[in-house]
């Protein structure tokens, strides 16, 4: 074949998908009007995480997962947008690690709202101001995120979804690297690109911001004073910066892990993550009594962090992420045996243990 005739092929083929995705439409907007009659949630991310794993075995073409993964979130996006008005809240400005999280799970056909903190996040979702919101909370170099667990303890919110972002920041400026004086940079970049700053910026102030975006933004307007910031390609190029130097944080494989909050619980999926929150009671042997529960049931647990409570000097919260999904019989009945140990135990969700 030549080439007009393979391009003619591929038109007719386009023409085909475009009907597919226009009768596919058709159907996801009938699903929409039954989850709205019968209250059930729009969002179904133990669905979409069914249906990607059925169309990766089904998969004997040339597209690699990750290209089939980010073709059909789109497809999904697009769907999501018919089924009903959906605005997902995350830590702005726009450009931020988090809006990039937001978009890895959403797509681009939904709509967004930028929150100046995590609990304004919080907030949006619990008011129904946003449908759902998304949240960073921990990263493989520089662990939990502090702010985010201590939002927990009061919110009636479940976490429903995870996100896992590779992370890669760089060096951006407005002026050459010999002039800069300043990095504004959010506190979890400095952390995680601690040995790249002492050896290359020693003296440099290092002044820490709510955001990698909004450090960019920051960057571009302090010019003369010296400023750069540290975060990704995405923040350089909204803010019209120059990449100085890209990928400096200490570990190649820097990964950060989001969650996504909303009101409602997701069902099980055959491969899930609980997370829990738990205080113990003040008395000896009270948290290996309490951890023994797991053991007990064999549940493994894949996380666990201590923050102080804010409620009484020296008392602590434990954050626990455990394999299965709280409707499994043996995750249920090892939380039942965790409460005997415990002044408290709060189910934040449990959802798919997917690592997209």
């Amino acid at each position: 074949m030549n080439l007009d005739d393979i391009r003619n092929q591929i038109d007719t083929i386009d023409t085909e998908l475009l009907d597919l995705l226009s009768r596919r439409a058709d159907l996801v907007h009938e699903v929409g009007v039954v989850k709205k009659r019968d209250s059930l949630q729009i969002y179904a991310p133990e669905r979409e995480e069914a249906l990607l794993r059925r169309l990766l075995e089904k998969n004997a073409g040339r597209l690699p997962e990750k290209s089939i993964r980010a073709i059909y979130r789109e497809i999904m996006s697009a769907a999501l947008a018919l089924e009903d008005d959906l605005t997902i809240a995350y830590l702005g400005p726009e450009g931020t690690w988090t809006h990039q999280a937001a978009v890895k799970k959403f797509g681009h056909s939904v709509a967004y709202s930028a929150q100046a903190n995590f609990a304004e996040v919080f907030d949006q979702v619990a008011r129904r101001k946003a449908s759902y919101g998304v949240v960073p909370i921990e990263n493989s170099t520089e662990g939990a995120v502090g702010n985010t667990l201590d939002l927990f303890v009061d919110s009636q919110l479940q976490i429903c979804a995870q996100i896992l972002l590779r992370i890669e920041n760089g060096l951006m400026a407005a002026i050459p690297r010999e002039q800069i004086k300043t990095l504004y940079s959010h506190p979890q970049a400095f952390g995680q690109c601690r040995s790249w700053i002492l050896k290359n910026f020693p003296e440099a102030d290092l002044v820490e911001v709510s955001s990698t975006a909004k450090a960019a933004q920051i960057a571009r307007d302090q010019a003369a004073q010296g400023a750069a910031a540290l975060g990704g390609t995405l923040a350089a190029e909204m803010y019209g910066l120059t990449m100085i130097e890209e990928s400096i944080q200490d570990r190649a494989t820097n990964t950060t892990r989001f969650l996504v909050i909303g009101e409602k619980p997701c069902p099980p999926t055959g491969n899930d993550r609980t997370s829990i929150l738990f205080a113990i009671h003040d008395r000896p042997g009270s948290l290996v009594k309490a951890l023994q529960a797991f053991d007990q049931f064999h549940i493994n647990m894949s996380k666990i962090e201590s923050r102080p409570s804010k409620r009484k000097d020296w008392e602590y919260i434990f954050y626990v992420d455990l394999s299965g999904h709280c409707n499994d019989q043996k995750v249920a009945e090892a939380l039942d045996e965790l409460g005997n140990h415990c002044s408290l135990v709060k189910l934040l969700g449990s959802y798919p243990d997917a690592g997209e």
